[in-house]
C-alpha cells in the first residue's frame, strides 16, 4: 500500500513537465487560453493592418513628404520585455479611450524617429523636441487614433467611442507608463525617405485589447450575462433543510401555507412569482462630460492641411497723431512699444500665436520660435 509519497517515476515525469499515467489527465485550461490570445491577437492585426493605407496618407500629409507606414505585427508582451526593445530616450504619447472601449492606449517613438518625423514637418534639421516639435507628435497621434476610432465604429457598430487628446513626453524608458500585466503591442514599420527603418509602437492595456477583439469578432456582453443565468441556475439551495434544489430562473413556490399566521389571523400572500433572467443585459455607455473633437471632426483637419494661411512677424507697435504721421520723412526714428531684446509676436491672420527671437539664417531674416502662446490667452485676445 502507498504511503502517499511519490516515486522517482512521478518525480521524473513532473520534473520533465510529462504527465504520468497515475497523475491523472493535464488539464486543458491553458490550451484553451492560449487559443483565445491568439484569436484576439489574430482578430487586432488584421483590422490594424486593414487601416495601413490611411494612417500612410496621415503621415504623409503632415510631413509633406512619401512617409509610409510599410508594415506591422502585433503580439502581447509585458513591461520587463518591452522595455527591451527600446532605445535609452523614447518619446511616449499617451491617447487612453475614455468611452467605448475605455483603458489604456498609448504609442512610443523613439526620440530619433520623432525628431525625423518633426524635422520633416518643419523643413528643419536636428530639430530639438520642443514644444513646437512635440505639438506635430501629437497632431500625428491625434490623426491615426481619429482614424482608428472611425474604422472600429464602423466595424462594431459602437457609436461613443472616443479619446482623450494625445499628449506626449520625452522621457528615459525606465520612466515611461506602460499597461502592467500582459498587454497587447503593435510594431509599425515606417518609411520616411531617409534610407532608414523607423518604428513605432502602439500599446493597448489588456482590458481594451480584449474588449476591442472580441467586439470585432462580432461578440458583445449579452453571452457573458447568459453565462453567469446558467451558472446561478446550476446552484441548488438543497442544504437547507432538505429543501429542493431551486434555479435562478425557476418559480418559487408557494410559500402561503407554509407560512405562520399572523397575529390577525391573515396568512402571507402566495409567493410564486417567476424570477426568470432578463433576455439581454447589456453595460450602460454614459457620455463624456468633458468637451472634445468627435472621431469625424478629428479626421476631417486633413482636408485644409495645403490651405496657405498668412503669417507675420511683429517687431512692435505704437500709436502717433495724425500729424506726427504727416511730418515724418527720411530719417525720422519710430519708437515702438518693445524694448530691445524683448520677444516678437508670431501671427496667423492677424492671431497672436507665437513668440520669437529674430536670426539671420544666410542673408535672410527669419524668427525662432521661443513660446506657443496658450489657447487660453489666445481666447483672451479674441474677447
Amino acid at each position: 500500500m502507498s504511503d502517499g509519497a511519490l516515486s522517482q517515476d512521478e518525480i521524473d515525469a513532473l520534473l520533465a513537465g510529462v504527465d504520468s499515467g497515475s497523475m491523472g489527465s493535464p488539464t486543458p485550461a491553458p490550451a484553451a487560453a492560449a487559443s483565445g490570445a491568439e484569436t484576439d491577437r489574430k482578430a487586432l492585426q488584421d483590422f490594424l493592418s486593414s487601416n495601413l493605407d490611411a494612417e500612410s496618407s496621415n503621415i504623409a500629409m503632415i510631413t509633406a513628404s512619401s512617409a509610409a507606414f510599410k508594415g506591422l505585427q502585433v503580439g502581447f508582451t509585458n513591461r520587463e520585455a518591452m522595455l527591451g526593445q527600446l532605445p535609452d530616450t523614447v518619446t511616449v504619447v499617451k491617447a487612453d479611450f475614455n468611452s467605448g472601449f475605455p483603458g489604456e492606449h498609448l504609442f512610443i517613438l523613439p526620440e530619433a524617429t520623432a525628431k525625423a518625423i518633426a524635422g520633416l514637418a518643419n523643413k528643419e534639421e536636428n530639430i530639438e523636441l520642443d514644444d513646437m516639435a512635440m505639438s506635430i507628435i501629437n497632431e500625428l497621434i491625434s490623426q491615426f487614433t481619429g482614424t482608428e476610432i472611425t474604422a472600429l465604429t464602423n466595424k462594431t457598430g459602437n457609436k461613443s467611442i472616443a479619446a482623450v487628446t494625445p499628449e506626449g513626453t520625452n522621457v528615459p524608458k525606465a520612466v515611461a507608463a506602460l499597461p502592467g500585466g500582459e498587454f497587447a503591442s503593435a510594431l509599425y514599420q515606417l518609411d520616411l525617405g531617409d534610407g532608414k527603418t523607423h518604428q513605432i509602437w502602439e500599446v493597448l492595456g489588456p482590458g481594451v485589447a480584449s474588449d476591442i477583439a472580441r467586439a470585432l469578432g462580432g461578440e458583445t456582453a449579452a453571452p457573458m450575462a447568459a453565462a453567469m443565468d446558467n451558472g446561478m441556475a446550476s446552484m441548488g439551495m438543497s442544504g437547507m433543510g432538505g429543501a429542493p434544489a431551486m434555479g435562478m430562473g425557476q418559480a418559487m413556490p408557494n410559500m402561503g401555507a407554509s407560512m405562520p399566521v399572523m397575529g390577525g389571523g391573515m396568512g402571507m400572500p402566495n409567493m410564486g412569482m417567476g424570477m426568470g433572467s432578463p433576455a439581454n443585459v447589456q453595460s450602460v455607455q454614459f457620455p463624456n462630460l468633458m468637451p472634445r473633437a468627435s472621431a469625424q471632426e478629428a479626421g476631417n483637419i486633413g482636408l485644409i492641411m495645403d490651405v496657405y494661411m498668412e503669417m507675420t512677424v511683429e517687431l512692435g507697435r505704437t500709436r502717433k497723431l495724425i500729424k506726427d504721421i504727416l511730418g515724418m520723412g527720411e530719417g525720422t526714428i519710430i519708437e515702438l512699444d518693445k524694448l530691445a531684446g524683448e520677444p516678437v509676436d508670431i501671427l496667423v491672420n492677424h492671431k497672436l500665436i507665437a513668440k520669437g527671437e529674430v536670426v539671420v539664417i544666410d542673408e535672410n531674416f527669419g524668427v525662432r520660435v521661443t513660446e506657443i502662446v496658450s489657447p487660453m490667452e489666445r481666447m483672451s485676445d479674441m474677447g
